[in-house]
């Protein structure tokens, strides 16, 4: 079972594991509704590293991206969730619409971020790059979105 922690406690952590040859993949998102989308990106992340870290937006950080209507689940529910899945091992909130400034001061070896981005268009490019940290793009489950279960329910 993975862990919530602090900004400070997750780069201890990964300092601390990196000293001893652990590698730790870093991904982000609101994950609002869990589905097997979600389930999929998180065991890839996990696959790559020996260690799984999620940034999870907090709320306000959710309002800022996806509007007044979302989050649908709260954000200690949304991390507890998360933690409760085997290829997580950690989640560490984050208030920014970005996770660009804790990516920095992570400084995880692997990022992983949706296939819809590229390194061209990905907005933690200059993050990534100063501190050598890898890019894998993982590819979506098609039609598996918080988004299209929202519209579902709302027919």
């Amino acid at each position: 079972m993975g862990q919530i922690v602090t900004q400070e406690e997750i780069v201890n952590i990964v300092r601390a594991g990196q000293k001893e040859g652990k590698t730790f993949a870093a991904t982000n998102g609101c994950f609002d509704i869990l589905h097997v989308g979600h389930v999929r990106y998180l065991q890839k992340t996990k696959s790559l590293a020996n260690y799984s870290v999620v940034m999870l937006n907090t709320d306000k950080s959710v309002k800022l991206i996806k509007g007044d209507s979302r989050p649908i689940n709260n954000e200690s529910d949304r991390a507890e969730i998360l933690t409760a899945l085997n290829c997580v091992d950690y989640v560490v909130l984050f208030e920014e619409k970005s996770p660009a400034g804790l990516l920095e001061k992570i400084k995880p070896d692997i990022y992983t971020k949706g296939a819809d981005y590229t390194l061209e268009t990905l907005p933690e490019r200059e993050i990534v790059e100063r501190n050598g940290i890898k890019v894998e793009f993982i590819e979506f489950v098609q039609g598996k979105s918080t988004t299209n279960i929202i519209n579902k329910i709302n027919k």
